[in-house]
């Protein structure tokens, strides 16, 4: 695999690439053994290749940019200038090269030892991309726990004009010995669905917010899921869990949404996996006046969010 980091806490092992600071594989130990939490990208050709984006970190914007175009004070930008394929999604700098600009090992062994990693991507600071002239640093930093992965991203914006950015993260998740998503049961407690049209934007204005009451699927069965949800509870998180083991994978975030994928159109493996994605704002924020003030980061201005995942242990 291409330059690749790795941190160690106690028996549990984080697999980062440098290319787009991209999680690789989250070893955590069950039952005696390492089981990878993560699917994630197996070789270099499909980490090129970005199908899927798995477990890619998504920034200057998360998911989708309508036509990939949008105006930002009073400027119309396009990300893909001369392109027939209009659809451009989850950020620049998955596919933008990271270095290390800090890392801590964990102690020895204990109950409570952790080990962290801090990426830096300059790539737009150094050399304004497509549609994005914005001089905006990014840096991701990943605390791995023997049983919790804590990420977040910043922004910082190192130019004179004020920047539109937002964030986010793309994971896959797998539970231990769970082959399917069909069988795993999903709670999120948020209390507003995003209505889209049939590609996946959100609708104008109001429109795009209809009222939930903490949604639920026991279990997802055949359930085709590639939507977000809002007005997030910050003091529970989302949670997917395996009723055949008692296993449970925990999501926590105190602000944005959470953005549901079932896996339905990957290139391999098909509802092998659940993404459980933490965003700071909702698809096409570039182009929402409601989100206007959320995604605008002024000249000096840093801005981050961050999130921490868990895998509970299975119950006595």
């Amino acid at each position: 695999m291409s330059a690749t980091e790795v941190l160690h806490a106690g028996d549990a092992e984080l697999h980062v690439a440098l290319l787009g600071a991209t999680p690789l594989r989250w070893l955590v130990p069950h039952r005696g053994a390492a089981w990878d939490l993560l699917d994630g990208y197996r070789d270099d050709a499909e980490l090129a290749d970005q199908n899927g984006v798995r477990n890619g970190i998504m920034a200057p914007f998360c998911n989708r940019v309508a036509d990939a175009r949008y105006t930002f004070d009073g400027v119309e930008h396009d990300l893909a200038p001369g392109a027939t394929d209009r659809v451009v999604y989850h950020g620049l700098v998955r596919t933008l090269p990271f270095r290390v600009v800090e890392r801590t090992d964990a102690p020895p062994p204990g109950d409570g030892e952790h080990a962290s990693l801090r990426l830096r991507c300059t790539a737009l600071a150094d050399s304004p991309a497509a549609g994005y002239p914005f001089a905006v640093v990014v840096e991701v930093t990943y605390t791995l726990g023997p049983r919790t992965l804590a990420v977040e991203i910043t922004g910082h914006n190192v130019g004179d004009v004020a920047a539109p950015y937002a964030s986010g993260w793309h994971p896959y998740f797998r539970l231990p010995g769970t082959a399917r998503v069909d069988n795993l049961d999903l709670d999120l407690p948020a209390s507003v669905a995003v209505r889209t049209d049939d590609a996946l934007l959100p609708l104008p204005g109001a429109e795009a917010f209809a009222q939930v009451s903490a949604p639920s699927w026991h279990p997802l069965g055949d359930v085709v899921l590639d939507a977000a949800f809002g007005g997030l509870d910050p003091a529970l998180p989302a949670a997917v869990h395996d009723p055949a083991t008692g296993t449970r994978l925990l999501v926590r975030q105190h602000r944005g949404l959470v953005h549901v994928f079932t896996g339905d159109t990957l290139a391999r493996d098909r509802r092998a996996s659940l993404a459980v994605e933490p965003v700071e704002v909702m698809t096409d924020a570039f182009n929402r006046p409601d989100q206007a003030a959320v995604i605008r980061l002024e000249p000096g201005e840093r801005r981050s969010f961050g999130f921490t995942v868990e895998l509970e242990p299975i119950p006595a």
